[in-house]
């Protein structure tokens, strides 16, 4: 069963490739992927590594957390389960229902 490896500390110059063989030592590497910003396409420092088995992760994370890479420290743990997180709203807060009326709040009634 492959496990998927959580590794920060990455060089920002790093190439997926790159990521890939600092891994190949430890085992067969399933994928490799640096996590970038979506607007600038610079890497954020951080990035996902899956190896083939569990004990080829787990020979990774003894030799490559807290080893030191261009003058910054590696962080290699078991990747946790991706979290459900709530929907962003993006609406505009002009309480207006779905025909573009205002809300009862915002009327007046000039009788």
């Amino acid at each position: 069963m492959a496990t998927k490896l959580f590794v920060a500390g990455l060089s920002y110059d790093m190439t997926d490739d790159e990521l890939r063989n600092l891994f190949a030592d430890y085992g067969t590497v399933t994928s490799a992927q640096i996590i970038t910003d979506r607007e600038t396409r610079r890497s954020k420092g951080f990035g996902f590594v899956e190896m083939s088995t569990e004990e080829e992760s787990k020979n990774a994370i003894q030799g490559l957390n807290g080893k030191d890479m261009n003058g910054r420290p590696l962080t290699v743990n078991e990747a946790r389960p991706r979290e459900d997180r709530p929907q962003r709203s993006f609406g505009g807060g002009n309480n207006r229902d779905n025909r573009g009326n205002l809300g009862n709040n915002f009327r007046r009634s000039y009788r």
